[in-house]
C-alpha cells in the first residue's frame, strides 16, 4: 500500500463500465474518498442528470462537467468521471496534466447488458441501447485511448479482478514516476 500513497487516479470509460462501483472499491483500498463527477454535478445543480439534460440541454451539462473536473482534479481522491468527459479538448488536456488516468474499457454489448432500460442515462433513454452505445464507442474510444495511462479491458472481468489489475498498475506506475 505505501508504494502507491499519494496517487489520485481518474477513471474514464463509457457509461456502465464500472467507474463508480470500481471507483468506490479503489477509493477504499487506497484510503481515499471517491469523487463521482456525476454526483458532484447533481449536487451543484440541484437537479438530476436527466433533469439537467431536459431543462438545460447537453451542452450546459458538458459545461458543468468541465467545471466539475477543474474543481476536483488535484484533490487527494479517486475521481470517477462521466462517460463524456473526453468530448472536450480542455478536459482531455486536464486529464493529461493529472495522471494516472485509467480507462475501464468494455464492449458496447457488455455495457448494454448492464444498463439497458436505465432511464437515469439520458443518452440511451430514448432508443436502442446497443446501437447508441456503439455510436458512442466509435466516437469516444479513440479519445479515451488518447487520455489513458492504463487501459483495463473489462470483458467478463469481475469487479474484484478489475480492482486488483488497477492496483498492480498503480504499484508499477508509482515506482516509475
Amino acid at each position: 500500500m505505501s508504494r502507491i500513497k499519494g496517487v489520485s487516479p481518474v477513471l474514464i470509460g463509457l457509461m456502465g463500465s464500472g467507474k463508480s462501483s470500481i471507483g468506490r472499491r479503489l477509493a477504499r483500498r487506497l484510503k481515499l474518498k471517491l469523487i463521482d463527477l456525476d454526483d458532484y454535478i447533481v449536487k451543484q445543480a440541484g437537479m438530476t442528470i436527466p433533469e439537467i439534460f431536459a431543462t438545460e440541454g447537453e451542452e450546459a451539462f458538458r459545461e458543468m462537467e468541465s467545471a466539475a473536473l477543474r474543481a476536483v482534479l488535484g484533490k487527494k481522491a479517486v475521481i470517477a468521471s462521466g462517460g463524456g468527459i473526453v468530448m472536450r479538448e480542455e478536459n482531455r488536456a486536464l486529464l493529461h496534466a493529472h495522471p494516472p488516468v485509467i480507462w475501464l474499457k468494455a464492449s458496447p454489448e457488455f455495457l448494454a447488458e448492464r444498463i439497458d432500460g436505465d432511464r437515469n442515462r439520458p443518452l440511451i433513454a430514448a432508443g436502442d441501447t446497443l446501437a447508441r452505445l456503439q455510436q458512442l464507442a466509435d466516437i469516444r474510444y479513440p479519445l479515451y485511448a488518447q487520455c489513458a495511462d492504463f487501459t483495463l479491458p473489462r470483458a467478463d472481468m469481475k469487479k474484484h479482478e478489475a480492482l486488483e489489475a488497477i492496483m498492480d498498475f498503480l504499484s508499477g506506475w508509482k515506482q516509475n514516476r
